[in-house]
This record gives structure tokens, sequence and C-alpha cells, in this order.
């Protein structure tokens, strides 16, 4: 397969698409609609999900793991969030396959194994999960109840993107019950900021923290806060949701707790969620026409090493200059890679690992131990430089952490860049139409007029910003009074 790349001006689609193909991150299945996770994309999500479990853990919550299959009559059971799922469901209607008596060697579904009660695949698991915590809840001393699974789901979409819109995806979704409504609105804050902690310190993406309308919200919440970054291209993207659901799947599941005053009493509930989704803003936010640019703190591969000789007699000296290197490495937590494979050469490898994105790559030759120096080459800037071996460990370690920080710094000046207001109609389409980005504009706070825009732009309301400063205005579409802007864009 040819590693040329579509460049971004050219089709920016394609060369997202050729990026998460040829980057090896995932490929497509023979289930259309669904992908299949490639191992160097699943070590990413593996270092992804590995800080977001510890972060959760540190916040006092603990995993379990819930049933793919949710009963139909459990999923109708709060109203809005079947209405809401509805449409994306997959369901299972029969148990067992039988021989086709009118096809030979084919089978078919045995129409005598019809389940009594169809199974929701589930597209996400409050109504299983409240259907169990009513036994698990009994009195205010069995709260707050904080638990999290990784898992998968399933949202049954024909157009599909690898990673960003997937029939089956990966991701974590946290459920969580608690005494009072205070104590609800805290936690669904509480990983609203975790998820943003981690996207902006580990992913090096910067995200503006905000709360959905009406119309954005999730289906059964009363309240959705979440995470939104901005995409190279212009677009949003929504990288972290956090909903407060009042009391609304304990009346649907009738989850009562006995509070300290004896008295029987409804729970208040959150979910929180982020999934494989997050690899493709990683993808979109940071790389170039070269290849994937991976911050250091979740790369799979944070240095790799490529040796430089020409006659056999050579490599076992180099390969003990390198071992020395790669123990001392290792023994900061950093992870290496020695490619000494004779099959390709130096050039296609460096070509290969800028691909893929590797923050540091080393090249070592006969020369350069004779002059006790190695060159470095830092993904982020494709600058090289001329390093000391003497204490090299120390000098890569914190050339990750500059390479992080740069990252961060990049596209945080991309995403300020590209935020900007507009106080009149033409103005709102010209920039969606011209420059993209987010748009901060005034709107009449109906859903209504937020119904028209998007039928109008293909924009969407994408937050309202927590840290929104109120001024008094007029709705860009309507006229009416506006007492705050908010962020449009077209997303993904």
């Amino acid at each position: 397969m040819s590693k040329e790349l579509t460049s971004r001006a050219a089709d920016y689609s394609q060369w997202y698409n050729d990026l998460v193909i040829k980057g090896e991150l995932a490929d497509y299945s023979a289930v259309r609609g669904c992908m299949v996770i490639k191992p160097y994309g699943y070590a990413l999500w593996e270092n992804m999900r590995d800080q977001l479990d510890k972060m959760f853990k540190a916040t006092g919550h603990v995993n379990a793991y819930f049933p793919l299959f949710v009963p139909k009559s459990l999923f109708e059971a709060e109203e809005k969030n079947a209405e809401g799922f509805a449409k994306e469901c997959a369901v299972v209607t029969h148990y067992r396959l039988k021989n086709d008596p009118n096809n030979k060697g084919k089978l078919m579904v045995d129409p005598e194994a019809k389940l009594e009660e169809e199974l929701v695949i589930r597209p996400t698991s409050e109504a299983i999960i409240w259907n169990t915590y009513k036994g698990w809840i009994q009195s205010y001393r069995d709260l707050p109840l904080l638990i999290n699974q990784w898992a998968n789901v399933v949202r049954w979409e024909m157009r599909t993107r690898l990673f960003l819109r997937t029939a089956e995806f990966l991701w974590q979704e946290g459920h969580t019950a608690h005494a009072t409504k205070e104590e609800a609105i805290e936690e669904t804050k509480k990983m609203l900021d975790v998820y943003a902690e981690f996207v902006e310190n580990f992913m090096a993406v910067p995200v503006i923290k905000g709360v959905k309308s009406a119309n954005e919200r999730f289906a059964g919440a009363e309240d959705t806060y979440c995470i939104e970054a901005l995409m190279q291209d212009g677009k949003a993207l929504q990288a972290g949701t956090s909903h407060f659901l009042g009391q609304n799947f304990a009346k649907a599941f009738d989850v009562q707790f006995l509070n300290k005053e004896n008295k029987q009493e409804y729970v208040w509930a959150t979910s929180w969620g982020v999934s494989t989704r997050l690899i493709g803003a990683l993808i979109m936010a940071h790389s170039d026409d070269q290849g994937l640019i991976m911050p250091p703190k979740i790369a799979p591969l944070q240095v790799v090493i490529v040796p430089i000789y020409k006659g056999e007699e050579s490599k076992p000296i180099i390969d003990g200059k390198v071992a020395e290197i790669v123990n001392a490495l290792k023994q900061l937590g950093i992870s290496v890679k020695y490619d000494s494979n004779d099959h390709a050469r130096p050039g296609w490898k460096f070509a290969e690992y800028e691909l893929k994105g590797v923050p540091v790559r080393v090249a070592l030759g006969l020369r350069d131990i004779d002059n006790n120096v190695v060159e470095l080459a830092r993904r982020d800037t494709k600058e090289k430089s001329v390093v000391s071996i003497d204490g090299i460990a120390n000098y890569i370690q914190n050339l990750l952490e500059e390479i992080q920080q740069n990252i961060f710094n990049r596209a945080l000046a991309f995403r300020n860049e590209n935020i900007r207001e507009a106080n009149s109609w033409e103005s709102f389409i010209e920039l969606l139409d011209t420059k993209a980005g987010f748009v901060s504009a005034h709107w009449d706070g109906t859903a209504e007029t937020e119904e028209k825009i998007k039928e109008l732009t293909k924009a969407t309301i994408r937050c309202i910003p927590l840290d929104n400063k109120q001024e008094a205005g007029q709705c860009i579409l309507t006229g009416n009074p506006s007492v705050q802007r908010v962020l449009f864009a077209r997303a993904y």
C-alpha cells in the first residue's frame, strides 16, 4: 500500500481517512458501519483508557460491568431516553439459527426461537443500570453510588467514519446515584472537569467547557455539560459529556432510599462518558500532511531508535550502545523501541515513524558513537539536533515535556484565532462559510430559533460557555432580545 497521504488542503476528509488507515490505527471490517481497531490504534486507546481510569478512581469511582442486552420493556421505561435513541437501536428478536430447507448449506432464523421479549443491544446503559440500582439502594447509607463501566455500545449508523461515527464503538460510561440534587450537580461538574483535564493535559487539545441547549441535551437529562474542541478544518467536535439526570431515571425505575429523616425519597442521578471518538479528535487537532502527531503523554510509542550502519561488523557495537540508552529511558518510564530490523532502510523507517507520529526519533551510527553523540528528530516541529549521549535519557524526558506543551500551545493558538463574533445574520453566514471555527453570537433562547438556524446553515449551538459573560444583545436571526452570546459551529 502506498504511504502517500492526501493533503489537508486537497481533501480534508480523505486526508483523515488516509491517516487512520496508513497510520495503522484502524481498518474497515466485514460488518458494515463497524471498524477494526488495529494494535497501534488500540495501544493509543489503552493509554487513554488507563489514564482516565486512574483519574476516575482518584475521585472515588469504581468499575463494574453490566449486560450488553437491555430488555425492551426496561429500555422503554424512561420515555425521553427511549425516544432519543429509538432510531439507532439494534434489536435481537431470535436466539437460534437452523438449516434452511430451501437452500442447502445455508442458515436461516428459526421462527420457533423467537424471544419472549425483544432485547435492545445497548446504545447507552442507563436502563439496565438503573433497574439494577433499584436492588442496591435502600438507604442513605448506600449513597453515593459511584460506578463506571468500560464497554462497547451500538448505535446503528449507516453514514460512518472511522473513530468519529461507527455503529459499534468503545467507551466508558459513569452512572452515579446521590442523596441530594446538589451532590448530583457537583458530581456532574466534577466529571466534566476530569474530562477537560485529560483532554487538555494528556491529549493536548484545548476545550471549552459549557452547557448544552435544550435541543442538544442528552435524552432524559435535566442538563448536559460538555467540552467542545475545534479541529483544523474549523469544525467543532464534542469531546465529552456529563449529564445531570435529575430524578428522571430514579422515578422511571422506582429507585428510592430511606433518608436520614426516615422518609422515602427518589435518588438523584448523573451519567457521563467519552469514547474512541477522542482518537478522531486527536488526529484532526494535531496531525499534518506527513502523518500523525502524537502527544507524548499518550503516544503508543514515545521514542524510536534507528541504527545507521553499512557492514554487519559494526552492528554489535551499535546494539551495545543502544541497549544502554534503552535501559536508561525505560528506567524513566519512557516507552522506546529499537528498530534493528534489517528489512528496511533507515530512510524508509524515518518516514514510517513520522507517519505514525512517534514524538522523538533517535538515529545512531558508528561515527556518532565515536563522537559520543546521537541525532534527535522531534516530530512536532521536524527539527533535528545533535546531542551528547551523556545524560541522553534526561534530555529526552525534558524534550518530551517540551513537545507536549508545544503541541497544546499550537492547538490553543489555532482555537483562539478561530473564535469570532457575529453581530448580524449576514456576518454569521459569512463567518461560517469563509472562516469556519466557532462563531460567538446572540440567540434569543428559543428552541424554534435554534432549529431554524440549524436548518438554514447546518450550524448548531455547540455550548453556552460556563464562564459566559452576560450582555444585552439581539438574536442574529430574529432580532429578539438576548442576554448572552453562545458558540455556534458546524460539527462532526
